[in-house]
């Protein structure tokens, strides 16, 4: 497989290529994440990461294809991004907490004009957890980087949901699969 560049400083999204055994070099600029109120979530993941994946275009005019990736969470039909601070980690997590919510990441893949995007849902299902077992996350893991306050590798995943129905990397940030599938 060729190389490509990943557009993304996600050491998880970094972490799913290398296992996949993707050759990559990463180029990350900062990008507007704003998006246009009447798309789908779906398109929000999808408009995120093709505007993150042409700003690298854009700067650098790469020959090598360019991967880019954008990960939301969805619960009750609202959008949870990535934490401010502790409180708010700990009030996301709650709202999570015995509910069943969406992870999209939207994918976007160019090269010389060759486009490609998709999007991969996965719907997982937490316990319902004690402000204990939310604190005690918060505290000792810090997923303030992460959207919806968590990541499904750590121990909140191992102890804390009930199920998932779909694609596993794909909450870490990356459906790898599909990805190498197009690559």
């Amino acid at each position: 497989m060729n190389k490509i560049i990943l557009a993304s400083q996600s050491p998880r999204r970094k972490q799913l290529l290398e296992w996949a055994e993707v050759e990559f070099e990463v180029i990350v600029s900062d990008t507007d994440e704003s998006y246009p109120s009447h798309l789908s979530f779906s398109d929000i993941a999808i408009h995120i990461a093709k505007n993150k994946a042409l700003k690298i275009v854009n700067i650098h005019n790469p020959v090598i294809p360019v991967l880019a990736a954008d990960t939301i969470v969805v619960c009750e039909n609202e959008i949870i991004g990535k934490p401010k601070d502790r409180d708010d980690a700990i009030a996301i997590i709650k709202k999570l907490s015995g509910k069943t919510h969406q992870v999209i990441t939207g994918v976007y893949l160019y090269q010389k004009d060759n486009e490609i995007s998709f999007s991969d849902t996965t719907e997982v299902c937490f316990y319902e957890l004690t402000n204990e077992q939310i604190e005690f996350y918060v505290d000792k893991y810090k997923p303030y980087d992460k959207a919806g306050a968590y990541a499904i590798q750590e121990w909140i995943g191992v102890v804390g949901i009930k199920s998932i129905h779909g694609d596993f990397y794909n909450v870490m940030g990356l459906p790898v699969s599909k990805v190498v599938k197009f690559l």
